[in-house]
């Protein structure tokens, strides 16, 4: 899960009765169809091989940051994984990515005591010089304090002390990773050296969670690092006495030349329209430290199970169901961009597209942009869902990063809502690792994407596409 592109993904709009009654009827689901959704449902719940997809390319790829070896091992795992699957069309589209590495990191308080800091750079910061920065401390809780302390800032090491709330829906997220996005450049327009920011979770470990920060156009670029939460109670304690504090930290980081890596694409052919595309996506790079296994190897486990189940199925889907794995999503989203240029001609026949990105949690229900009409759809979709408690539908949002780029076509987009609230324990640290899956969740997820793939795939006409006026990205 990555960072501003995704800023509104968790802040969506619950969909009300009156809005659902507002809506005209949607493209009937015909029964036998409906009928198949919910033994296809009942048949992923019980128990699927999504774990095993997950463990498959965390072990066997390990970290996949963009255009890193473990990246294209990513790639040639999957290939090989789909294709002895028995999908067809299985090929990797060529993504051209940017390329960012850490060699080595330290930190440590220097005033008023002497403490080692657990820190990471954040991914796209700029190095430090090898003899690393030491400077005076200035603590901010918003950026409004900031602006307000802009005068104290000039020379200073800013240190964002913002916590992520624990909540459900991953809203908690959507607050605090601003300052991580975007801190670092409004620091430097006031005359910081470097930013450290309280890592964006919700755990208690001494792991610092990395993620990416955007630096602006109109601001130098400065060294930023997160600091371990336990290490920001330890900072903020130490401002609190009133007395300077110092801090040194080395970042031994920074980009190279621009890469080559994939989006891995695989298909369900569909009977009777297989020019019609359900699009099922999940993003197959991760971030350095950890294996990338609730973000986004349970996403990638989701959506191939999912596709893998309804190509069992006796009667094959009206319509395409595709597979897309995207390269880059973490830190430049640029197989999002890529697909949606790629396949540019044939947006107009992508029927919807679903994203799972909210790693091993429970389904909790849908979020869904498409035309008014859909409402009645998504209901029928939402009561399939019922038996899996995940029949919650909001209306709004953008599904997911990567099919986001498919909004400007108008191509209706699904998000699978999922319960996060233990995946910020994880999220962007060496502690994302196979262990924290929950197969019985992770089944659950997949029967859920399953069953909205198959019921988009077989309605007898397209649920009504994104109108003209509600097509802007938020970011």
């Amino acid at each position: 899960m990555t960072s501003s592109p995704r800023t509104g993904l968790f802040a969506l709009i619950v969909l009300s009765a009156a809005a659902a009654a507002a809506g005209t009827d949607a493209a009937p689901l015909p029964p036998e169809s409906a009928a198949a959704a919910a033994a296809l449902r009942d048949r992923v719940a019980a128990g699927s091989r999504a774990p095993e997809w997950v463990r498959e390319i965390t072990e066997r790829a390990g970290p996949r940051l963009a255009g890193s070896p473990g990246d294209r091992a990513a790639v040639a795992v999957t290939l090989s994984m789909l294709r002895q699957l028995g999908f067809a069309n299985v090929r990797a589209e060529k993504v051209t990515v940017p390329v960012w590495v850490r060699t080595a990191e330290s930190g440590e308080v220097t005033a008023p005591v002497s403490q080692k800091l657990a820190l990471a750079a954040l991914g796209g910061s700029v190095p430090t010089s090898p003899g690393g920065l030491e400077a005076e401390v200035l603590r901010i809780t918003s950026f409004d304090q900031l602006e307000a302390k802009k005068s104290a800032a000039r020379g200073r090491i800013v240190f964002y002390d913002v916590p992520t709330e624990r909540t459900r829906d991953g809203s908690g997220y959507t607050k605090s990773v601003v300052y991580r996005s975007e801190g670092a450049s409004r620091a430097a327009k006031f005359g910081a050296v470097g930013v450290l920011v309280r890592s964006i979770g919700t755990d208690t470990n001494r792991l610092p969670h990395t993620g990416g920060v955007d630096y602006a156009a109109d601001a130098p670029a400065i060294p930023a690092a997160a600091v371990s939460i336990p290490d920001a109670d330890l900072l903020a304690h130490l401002a609190s006495l009133g007395g300077p504090v110092r801090v040194r930290f080395l970042l031994a980081c920074g980009a190279l030349p621009y890469g080559e890596s994939a989006n891995v694409v695989a298909d369900v052919p569909g009977r009777e329209k297989p020019g019609e595309i359900v699009l099922l996506g999940a993003h197959l790079d991760s971030w350095d430290l950890g294996r990338g296994a609730i973000d986004d190897g349970a996403g990638c486990g989701i959506v191939i199970e999912a596709a893998r189940q309804i190509a069992a199925l006796p009667q094959k889907p009206r319509r395409t169901v595709r597979v897309v794995l995207y390269a880059n999503e973490e830190n430049g989203l640029a197989g999002g961009r890529t697909y949606a240029e790629t396949h540019k001609a044939e947006l107009a026949h992508h029927v919807a597209a679903l994203e799972a990105d909210q790693g091993t949690g429970r389904p909790l229900g849908l979020s869904w942009r498409a035309g008014s009409s859909a409402a009645g759809f998504f209901e029928q979709v939402a009561a399939l869902l019922g038996p899996l408690d995940a029949g919650a539908l909001t209306v709004g949002g953008e599904g997911g990063a990567d099919i986001s780029c498919l909004l400007p076509a108008g191509v209706p987009l699904v998000g699978l809502a999922q319960d996060a609230s233990d995946y910020f324990d994880f999220h962007h640290t060496a502690n994302d690792t196979f262990d924290k899956i929950v197969p019985k969740d992770l089944d659950r997820a997949a029967a859920a994407a399953a069953v909205v793939a198959w019921c988009l795939a077989e309605t007898l006409e397209p649920i009504e596409r994104v109108p003209a006026d509600r097509r802007k990205l938020s970011w």
